[in-house]
């Protein structure tokens, strides 16, 4: 079976907190830049033309993402070491050779072994192409199984597309692996946050259907490795996203070793306010990973640090956490004498020890218990799901027993639950759970069978759940706010079309518009999704709105089902009224034409000074909702003034005064 170790971060340069310098660049000559410019077009026409007959999507990025290395190093001129402008035409020479051999039905570049392939997948996020190496086991045979290592990088300010891409595809042959090695690019360095996050996943993903569809022979029942055991493991910036990543998703993963990062913002971020507004406060309960310590009940835990690292606090900060947690678990802490912010070959080694003694496939577990703060991470595993919290942000604990015939949870703050696969957590399905103390009758056929069951409780009652169209809107998985979490997901921007109310309004929004842009573009690394209002309709992808309700036709669709009221002459927003002059809301909130989020004139709400920064930055700064008041500047026409703000309340509601 798959021994899937994510083996997450290599040597980083990365200090504990504080904003980075940026690296001093050297831009080619003319001559070189116009040789880049014309290689640049050629891939892209190459690409064109391959996108009307390749009918692998995953095969087309493996080459697009060569001329998306070049586009971007020339869209941002991060001409970061002397050979960058080599490298890039070294990069665009790979892509062509690339596209010239699937113009002829072949994929030469996936026979390399001893060393990566430097590959690509398509993000669900925005449809960028982004960048990933694997590479293959020395005795690769299909019929056999391996294990696979993600490895996902520590912080380099130098690091782009063209850099990762170059290092593998002209890496030299060497002794292979006797498994599969995967790294990812992971947008750059936001620590495996928001997009970033999701791209992990899609890069496993993506390399699992690359072996099974095109490396193992046709009718191969069974891939070559499988996604039922994963490690994970990353130093520095790499450590903090396995703290995050790991004790978010325990159910995800086998064992994890986190060598330094972060586990705290307070802490961590040096000069951060001892007060932050009530709602940023709650919001820093979604990243913190010390809040998820006791996810290490289902997890085992393999920390490491330098003794003399300061960011030997992230593995401090979770152990304190523990030390009154009485229930069974595995946390071990290894702790290098004398070494700083470093993590030698021999103590990777030690670690893969300790990563051996849980090699074995699991059994099934017949006890989950599994802390939450936020139902943007809902999976307690085993097939068991929150659906719903009595209040966000708050501490969520569920313990659920599967013994025999016997269904057994208890709750702290959770309002709803989902069981999936009832038939194989317990031997006989009982006629009852007991939650908290109560029995529930299980709605069994008369046969005896039921796929899986959900339970609600209603005015301290628990029930099994209404149908969801029953049910009033709620927060629930992947619809929880706050604002930055429609950025996690797929999207799309719908701009206006219309003579706007005020102009200094369409002023602010257009220049928050196009802030957005910007900042995707180069610190996440794809271009700002857009589309027209019928073809968001009619997608499942989350809708960004920008403009006023004459402006912007789709914004007068959906306000009559929002929780605010919004003039020419006025805006209400949570009962007060503000001069629509002279104030712009901006919120998210469930689509009320679909699945998804609608979000009202905001991109991610941390901004360019927090992105240049530690990635333990990118935290929200408005909630769920906020009015601004425009302060625009020459040198920033997007600057404004937080009249209000806060959270929605469980049910997405203005919560009582």
């Amino acid at each position: 079976m798959l021994r899937l170790a994510l083996l997450l971060a290599l040597p980083a340069v990365a200090l504990a907190q504080g904003s980075f310098p940026q690296p001093k660049t050297f831009p080619p000559d003319a001559a070189t830049l116009a040789k880049i410019k014309e290689k640049t077009e050629e891939l892209r026409k190459a690409v064109a033309e391959l996108s009307k007959t390749t009918k692998t999507p995953n095969t087309l990025a493996e080459v697009e993402v060569f001329h998306k290395a070049a586009d971007w190093m020339l869209r941002h001129g991060e001409w970061y070491t002397d050979k960058t402008a080599q490298q890039t035409l070294e990069v665009l020479d790979a892509g062509l050779k690339r596209a010239a051999a699937l113009k002829d039905g072949k994929t030469p570049w996936l026979d390399a072994r001893g060393k990566p392939l430097a590959l690509g997948y398509r993000s669900v996020v925005d449809g960028s192409v982004q960048p990933y190496s694997l590479q293959l086991p020395a005795d690769f045979d299909p019929k056999k199984k391996y294990r696979l290592d993600v490895v996902l990088h520590g912080r380099d300010a130098t690091l782009t597309e063209v850099k990762f891409l170059h290092g593998k595809e002209f890496a030299k042959a060497g002794k292979a692996p006797d498994h599969f090695v995967m790294e990812v690019y992971g947008r750059g360095n936001n620590a495996y946050r928001w997009a970033g996050e999701r791209d992990v996943r899609g890069a496993i993903n993506t390399a699992y259907a690359l072996v099974f569809q095109q490396l193992q022979p046709r009718g191969s029942r069974e891939p070559a490795f499988e996604l039922d055991q994963v490690f994970l493991r990353g130093f520095s910036m790499g450590g903090a996203g396995a703290w995050h990543l790991g004790l978010h998703n325990p159910a995800s993963y086998s064992a994890i070793s986190p060598g330094a990062g972060f586990t705290t913002t307070r802490g961590y971020i040096g000069n951060l306010p001892k007060q932050l507004p009530d709602y940023v406060e709650k919001c820093l309960r979604i990243y913190d990973a010390v809040n998820y310590a006791e996810n290490v009940f289902n997890l085992p835990v393999i920390a490491y640090s330098g003794e003399k690292d300061p960011q030997k606090a992230a593995a401090d900060n979770i152990e304190t956490a523990l030390k009154d947690f009485k229930e069974p678990h595995t946390f071990k802490h290894l702790v290098a004498p004398g070494l700083a912010h470093q993590q030698p070959a021999e103590w990777q080694k030690k670690i893969d020890d300790e990563f051996r003694k849980f090699d074995e496939k699991p059994t099934y577990p017949r006890r989950l218990r599994f802390v939450t703060y936020t139902l943007a991470y809902p999976d307690a595993g085993g097939d068991l799901t929150l659906t719903g919290l009595d209040a966000h942000y708050e501490r969520a604990v569920i313990d659920a027993s599967f013994r025999e015939d016997r269904i057994a949870v208890a709750t702290v703050n959770v309002r709803g639950f989902r069981i999936s696969a009832l038939q194989s957590l317990v031997a006989k399905l009982p006629p009852t759970a007991t939650i908290d103390g109560q029995r529930v009758a299980i709605p069994l056929t008369p046969k005896g069978f039921v796929a899986g069951v959900e339970f609600e409780k209603v005015e301290g009652k628990w029930r099994v759940a209404a149908k969801p169209e029953e049910r009033p809107p709620s927060k629930r998985p992947k619809c929880t706010g706050p604002i930055d979490d429609a950025f996690r997901g797929k999207f799309a921007v719908v701009d206006p079309t219309g003579k706007p109310w005020h102009e200094g309004i369409d002023a602010f929004t257009t220049a928050r518009r196009e802030q957005f842009a910007a900042l995707w573009d180069k610190w996440f690394r794809g271009k700002l999704p857009t589309a027209s209002a019928m073809e968001a309709e009619k997608s499942a992808a989350n809708v960004v709105l920008f403009g006023d309700p004459q402006s912007n036709p789709a914004i007068a669709k959906v306000l009559p089902k929002l929780p605010i009221q919004w003039t020419k002459e006025e805006l209400v927003v949570n009962s007060v009224k503000y001069d629509a002059k002279t104030h712009v809301p901006v919120l998210i909130y469930p689509n009320p034409s679909g699945s998804g989020y609608i979000v009202i004139n905001s991109g991610h709400t941390f901004g360019e000074a927090d992105l240049r920064g530690t990635n333990a930055l990118l935290y929200p700064r408005l909630g769920d909702w906020a009015v601004l008041k425009p302060t625009p500047t020459k040198e920033n026409p997007a600057a404004f003034e937080v009249v209000a703000a806060g959270l929605f309340d469980e049910f997405w509601q203005f919560p009582k005064k």
